[in-house]
């Protein structure tokens, strides 16, 4: 007596064409969470600038820009399915980082300063982030594929 799987009919048709409304759907979904996760994570990489251990600068912000950049750029591509799509995250993230270090507050004050290291290397970090990750595409070639 031999344990065998039973039979499975064959298809009976051919297979169901994914819609072209539910790829774009999917699209600007993906396009809108990569966006939203770009602010988030810009925010909290602002926030996280003046972190100090002891009066020494722990840099959590560069390493939080790093990580979570370059899986916005990941994730972005891996959604919609090209390699364009790391160029709206990138932009927002670039003018947020601009916009924290040429505004100042009511009080005078600019949210990040020119002797904030930290916070100057985040930007360095974050924005090498993105372009690592377009580098690594381009060699990749056209290969993208979707989740």
């Amino acid at each position: 007596m031999t344990l065998e799987a039973p039979a499975s009919a064959p298809p009976s048709g051919p297979a169901p064409v994914p819609s072209p409304v539910g790829d774009r759907l999917i699209t600007a979904a993906g396009m809108v969470v990569a966006l939203l996760a770009t602010v988030a994570t810009a925010l909290l990489e602002l926030f996280t600038t003046p972190l100090r251990l002891g009066g020494v600068p722990i840099c959590v912000a560069v390493l939080l820009a790093a990580a979570a950049n370059y899986g916005i750029a990941w994730f972005a591509v891996t959604t919609v399915g090209r390699r364009w799509a790391v160029a709206p995250p990138w932009g927002l993230w670039t003018a947020i980082m601009f916009f924290a270090a040429g505004v100042r507050t009511p009080e005078g004050d600019y949210l990040i300063g020119a002797e904030d290291w930290v916070a100057l290397a985040m930007i360095l970090v974050g924005s090498l982030s993105f372009a690592v990750f377009t580098y690594r595409a381009i060699l990749r070639g056209p290969t993208v594929t979707k989740l």
